[in-house]
């Protein structure tokens, strides 16, 4: 068998498709973006397909080597976002091959179903209490939120306690016992993530994500010794890499890698085996569509440390096109008490509707990340 060809689709609200194409008539379906840079990864991928047509799809190990080590200069988000892509459609031809699911040819099923969560708020987040109670009585046993707006490196204690404030609010709606993820999304700098980390404290937080950007990895030693609540990171993390020293200091208690962004399945296989060793629970990230989030629940299926996993159905970014409009059988996503069932069909264990990918592909997005100022006109972290 051979790769023949591809094709890339640009669909909204924010993803990147791609359809990798065999003499055999099998294809493979990958989603390999970065959210606000589509069409920069799209370029990257063009530029590594040249390597891989006419090559056999199923000689995954080594496409992905050969992709990431023949380049002198490696890692970083568009490459190893558009290595991921590919990686997810090799793995969803290799699985289509054998009739069985990914998961079956890494060893096998370690369960039948991973709990999930659900985003509530939006980037600057209102209404969390009613919205928390809202999905709470849809059947989620979790959900997660962003806890701040923009914050100074040193800040007011008004911006703390509104954040106090909503969490307290989602606290009171849900009960005392529903998991609640508090992301910082790396707006929030040392100085404040200590305060708010110990201040949280009270509300039994699932866990907080993101307490610093990811090349601050030094200060999480400093904001895990001023709290108990777990500490997540890892969805700006691209490689096994990059993960390495923040497994060996030991300083976080969950790693979140993106399977669009970190390597795919290949890769967040190893990174997810890594963090084990440290006594580590891995927490898929993926605000992202239905190939980004069946090829997160291929790896789920064959990770004992994993433990919960995102999904974006009717996250905010999702305005127009949600996580169910571009797959036939909608049921595979089903979510039942908090949890979703492993996709038994053969690869991905998904069915793209291609027709409706192409129509909007003609559609097609320029989403960008917001731009956020301080008062005082300085840029702010997003």
């Amino acid at each position: 068998m051979k790769i023949t060809g591809y094709e890339l689709f640009q669909v909204p609200p924010r993803w990147l498709f791609l359809k990798i194409e065999t003499d055999e008539g099998l294809i493979g379906w990958g989603e390999p973006v970065v959210e606000g840079r589509a069409h920069t990864v799209k370029a990257c991928v063009e530029e590594l397909m040249e390597y891989l047509i006419g090559k056999d799809p199923m000689r995954i190990e080594d496409h992905w080597n050969m992709l990431y080590r023949s380049g002198f200069y490696r890692g970083g988000p568009i490459l190893m976002s558009a290595i991921s892509g590919i990686d997810q459609a090799l793995w969803d031809i290799k699985g289509k091959y054998f009739n069985a699911p990914i998961y079956q040819l890494m060893g096998g099923a370690c369960r039948e179903s991973i709990k999930v969560y659900s985003w509530i708020g939006g980037d600057r987040p209102t209404d969390v209490g009613e919205a928390a109670e809202s999905v709470v009585e849809a059947g989620f046993t979790a959900v997660k939120m962003n806890g701040t707006e923009e914050l100074q490196y040193i800040d007011t204690h008004e911006k703390i306690d509104q954040t106090l404030e909503r969490v307290a609010a989602v606290r009171e709606a849900v009960g005392e016992y529903v998991g609640i993820g508090i992301d910082f999304h790396g707006r929030v700098h040392k100085p404040m993530a200590k305060v708010l980390a110990k201040e949280l404290e009270q509300f039994r937080p699932m866990f907080i994500e993101e307490p610093v950007l990811s090349e601050n990895l030094e200060a999480i030693r400093e904001i895990a010794n001023h709290t108990s609540i777990p500490i997540a990171t890892g969805e700006r993390m691209f490689s096994r890499w990059d993960f390495k020293k923040l497994l060996s200091d030991g300083y976080v208690d969950i790693i979140q890698p993106d399977l669009s962004h970190a390597g795919g399945i290949t890769e967040v296989k190893k990174i997810a085996s890594m963090a084990e060793a440290y006594d580590v629970a891995l927490a898929p990230h993926c605000p992202l569509g239905p190939i980004a989030l069946a090829a997160c629940l291929q790896v789920d299926a064959t990770c004992h440390n994993a433990f919960i996993q995102e999904q974006s159905l009717g996250i905010h970014y999702n305005q127009g096109s949600d996580l169910l409009d571009y797959i036939k059988d909608k049921s595979v996503f089903d979510y039942n008490d908090g949890y979703v069932s492993i996709p038994e069909g053969p690869g991905l264990g998904i069915e793209i509707d291609e027709d409706y990918v192409r129509a909007m592909a003609e559609v097609g997005h320029n989403w960008k990340n917001p731009v956020w100022r301080h008062k005082d006109g300085s840029i702010a972290e997003w």
